[in-house]
């Protein structure tokens, strides 16, 4: 389906242009891509008949400098709240009812080794923290642990320290968040206590990856490998670590501008760009078996 744009495509661009300048990240490249859409614009490039296709190529301009994923025009089917980060936040919740809250799948496969899949999304606790605890206290009495992240595509950084916290057994600082607004920075600890039992901090513990896992499943992956907690099967992943914010720039589209960075206080990096590599590569397709066998020998040998 697609929905005509009835006007110039300006009002958009001049839109986006202003909540990158001033809500990017990277001020500097943010100064750089408006100047690049205004560009465009005059040169006709976004004079097309449906929004979906305008969104698809603004999307493209603007992640053609530093290949900033989550820096995107969203195209909405269904016209969107008008009010900030609502389109993403509705579709989100469609997801979340359908999805046993985020935690899709739980079984016990063959040597006490559980599998916890976590899917499409880490959803915001406030809604989440009910299903993934009920999830993680199941698993928490198996002798080894696959958390499947292979179909999840980002979510809520405060969900990320929320399953960690079942996965360590002491308060940990997993990462850090430097806002653009205010220049200020934000640590992200596990938990002291979490509802529910505890998988801990020293049973065999794998994630799987893919490459469609991305942003705040990419955190949850990462964070772990880099406390040596976890080891991540399968293939490296998108590579977003820019937390974002959605503008409703139209009624059939949003903005999302990345408004801070994660930096790992073990790597003192993050895996934008390059993704999360796995220490165990292979397709993602053959990843739980892989995991298994090594959950499997670790335990017998």
């Amino acid at each position: 389906m697609t929905t005509s744009t009835k006007f110039p495509p300006a009002p958009v661009i001049d839109e986006t242009a202003r909540l990158l300048t001033e809500n990017y990240v990277f001020p500097e490249i943010a100064e750089q891509l408006a100047g690049l859409l205004q560009r465009r614009l005059t040169e006709g490039a976004y004079d097309v008949d449906d929004v979906e296709e305008l969104a698809r190529l603004v999307t493209a301009d603007l992640q053609s400098l530093n290949g900033d994923r989550h820096l995107r025009l969203k195209h909405h089917a269904d016209p969107v709240s008008p009010k900030k980060g609502a389109a993403t936040l509705d579709a989100m919740r469609r997801d979340f009812d359908t999805s046993l809250g985020g935690a899709p799948r739980v079984e016990l496969l063959d040597g006490g080794v559980a599998v916890v899949e976590l899917a499409p999304m880490l959803f915001p606790l406030e809604w989440a923290a009910e299903p993934l605890s009920a999830a993680l206290t199941l698993a928490s009495r198996a002798q080894a642990l696959i958390v499947d992240l292979r179909a999840n595509r980002g979510g809520d950084p405060d969900t990320v320290a929320f399953v960690c916290s079942y996965l360590l057994d002491e308060r940990t600082h997993l990462n850090t968040m430097h806002w653009r607004s205010g220049e200020r920075s934000e640590q992200s600890w596990s938990l002291p206590h979490v509802p529910g039992a505890r998988f801990g901090g020293s049973k065999p513990l794998y994630v799987l990856s893919s490459d469609s896992t991305f942003s705040a499943a990419e955190e949850l992956a990462y964070d772990l490998q880099q406390l040596g907690r976890a080891l991540v099967v399968g293939e490296p992943t998108r590579g977003g670590a820019h937390p974002c914010q959605g503008w409703t720039v139209h009624p059939h589209l949003e903005a999302t501008v990345p408004v801070g960075r994660a930096i790992n206080p073990v790597s003192s990096t993050n895996w934008e760009g390059t993704g999360v590599q796995p220490d165990i590569p292979c397709a993602a397709a053959d990843s739980l078996d892989r995991a298994h066998a090594l959950a499997l020998a670790q335990l017998t040998g």
